[in-house]
């Protein structure tokens, strides 16, 4: 079963997904965010094609561990993707992904992708811990 990644954003969503065996994680590609709606459709065209069993998206958090501004379209996200996919859904805390992407791979068209491997990247490891304790 392949898990996909996400961090959702106003302007770009970055997509990754992990191997079958859900041990490594990988940035696959940036969707421009053009409404809510649009961007379930072709996330749950993405979930089908590439048979994503579970999908982790990224939890928007401040340094206080606050939801920033953009936690309220992230929540109407996941929850309409969840429907439209009968996938199930976990949240991921994603501060500073998006910083360790950049310092990884620099700022290009794919920093998305990779904020979004990190993340998965994140899960992945914490679900292990959880399965190894």
């Amino acid at each position: 079963m392949r898990f996909l990644g996400i961090d959702y954003g106003s302007h770009r969503i970055g997509l990754a997904l992990s191997d079958h065996a859900a041990m490594f994680s990988y940035p696959h590609l940036v969707l421009e965010n053009k409404g809510i709606a649009r961007a379930v459709e072709l996330v749950a065209k993405i979930c089908r094609e590439e048979e994503v069993g579970l999908i982790v998206v990224g939890e928007s958090l401040d340094y206080k561990g606050k939801e920033n501004k953009v936690m309220v379209e992230i929540r109407q996200f996941a929850k309409l993707l969840e429907e439209k996919t009968g996938i199930p859904l976990e949240l991921e805390n994603e501060t500073l992904t998006s910083a360790e992407a950049e310092r990884l791979q620099g700022k290009n068209s794919m920093h998305d992708a990779a904020a979004a491997a990190i993340i998965l990247r994140s899960y992945l490891e914490r679900s292990r811990r959880r399965s190894d304790g």
